[in-house]
C-alpha cells in the first residue's frame, strides 16, 4: 500500500510517460495481465489506456488488473489507468 504522499509523487511522474498498452474489446485476458505484470516488473510505473470498445468500466479494469498483478492503483482519469508495483530487485536511486 502506498501513502498519499507517495501517490502524489507517482501521479506527478506519470504525467510524463506514455501509455504502453491498451485494453480493448477482449477485456482482461491472460495475455493482457501477463504483459502488464512484466511491464510493472521492468518499469514499476505504467500507464494503460482502456479503449471505448472494452465492455468493462475503466475503474473495474483498474481494480481487476491491480488485483491480478498485485499492484497499486495510482490514478484512474478518463480512460487512462496508472499502476505501480515496487520491484524489490531494483536498487534504490
Amino acid at each position: 500500500m502506498i501513502t498519499p504522499k507517495q501517490r502524489a509523487e507517482l501521479r506527478k511522474t506519470a504525467q510524463n510517460i506514455e501509455p504502453i498498452m491498451q485494453v480493448g474489446k477482449d477485456g482482461l485476458g491472460i495475455n493482457v495481465v501477463n504483459t502488464a505484470d512484466q511491464a510493472l516488473f521492468a518499469r514499476e510505473l505504467i500507464k494503460i489506456t482502456v479503449l471505448e470498445s472494452c465492455e468493462l468500466a475503466v475503474r473495474d479494469v483498474a481494480e481487476q488488473l491491480a488485483a491480478r498483478c498485485k499492484a497499486d492503483i495510482v490514478q484512474v482519469i478518463g480512460r487512462k489507468i496508472v499502476l505501480y508495483k515496487k520491484n524489490e530487485k531494483k536498487k534504490a536511486k
